[in-house]
């Protein structure tokens, strides 16, 4: 143990300390008839307090945190920092635990008032939310809106965890998840790299809205977890999401069509998903090819991406074979 370091300090030692910083006249003075070399004692001993007190809380980022986006929520509970968290958005939906924070919103939709009204410290939040006014309006108002960078592959996953880190004043602790994460994802890309057969052709659909296709082209979450799981996108030309023609649907010739699981029974969904005219051509269609997975879990690439891409490379084989 360093000495003078406040990260290394045990609970009780960290709740005494925070409540100097936030009363420091709730510390006991010394009562009448101690001579002055006791009260030259207990002023330095105030005085070091108040100064690890400091560093605790500059080291940490700020105690209260509102946590946006569903992978960053994980981070945040990974690195076993949630109990600073007092509130997340709509997306945060893993662990169970995080639900019963209260919610601001959608991530890509948030008003100032919403976040204000959870009084944050910080605010640690996915690439892509917003929208720029309200993000303008809290940095006026002095509260760092600190964004996580986006990627969509082993080393994106890493990069991650290391800036949710930083932002929580935990560097060490993200240091060692994010080695550990990735390790773990390095035997999960041996074991796929170890599957025999042609890799499956794969069609991300978002939605099927008004009767047409929004499938995943090039540089998405969805192409990135469909490569890392050794298979293909069918869909190419193109970088985001769009609506695809009848034209397009029958080129990519998809053997698997994935999408993101909504709970229920899906049987209905297929026969309905099949039933459009440009999908019953498709391979997927013959064999009635469907994988479904948790969105989150798919497309988050948080600490849980080792598990989705072993899950989805067994559901994408399996069903291809």
């Amino acid at each position: 143990m360093h000495q003078n370091d406040p990260r290394e300090l045990n609970r009780f030692e960290k709740e005494q300390l925070e409540r100097v910083r936030r009363e420091p006249r709730a510390v006991p003075l010394p009562k009448a008839g101690f001579g002055p070399w006791m009260l030259g004692l207990m002023a330095g001993l105030l005085f070091t307090l108040l100064l690890a007190a400091q560093a605790f809380a500059g080291s940490h980022g700020g105690d209260r945190v509102l946590s946006v986006g569903g992978s960053v929520t994980e981070i945040v509970y990974a690195l076993g920092e949630e109990e600073r968290l007092v509130a997340r958005d709509t997306t945060s939906s893993w662990p169970e635990a995080a639900s019963q924070l209260p919610n601001v919103g959608y991530m890509r939709a948030l008003s100032p008032e919403g976040v204000l009204s959870v009084n944050p410290d910080i605010i640690i939040a996915e690439e892509g939310s917003g929208p720029p006014e309200t993000i303008a309006v809290l940095e006026e108002a002095d509260i760092p809106f600190i964004k996580s960078p986006d990627g969509y592959d082993r080393a994106a996953v890493s990069a991650k965890i290391l800036a949710v880190g930083e932002a929580l004043g935990v560097a060490d602790k993200a240091e060692a998840l994010a080695a550990e994460v990735d390790a773990e994802l390095g035997r999960v890309a041996d074991a796929v790299a170890s599957r025999d057969g042609e890799a499956p052709r794969v069609m991300f659909i978002l939605s099927t809205r008004g009767g047409r296709v929004m499938a995943s082209g090039e540089n998405t979450a969805a192409d990135g977890i469909i490569e890392m799981a050794g298979a293909v996108n069918a869909v190419e030309g193109f970088e985001g999401y769009k609506q695809l023609t009848d034209e397009a649907i029958i080129s990519a010739a998809p053997d698997v069509i994935l999408m993101m699981s909504r709970g229920g029974d899906h049987s209905t969904e297929n026969d309905e998903l099949f039933a459009m005219p440009a999908m019953t051509t498709v391979p997927a269609a013959e064999t009635q090819n469907v994988v479904r997975l948790n969105g989150l879990l798919m497309l988050g690439f948080g600490p849980r991406t080792p598990e989705a891409v072993t899950k989805l490379n067994d559901a994408l084989f399996d069903n291809a074979s």
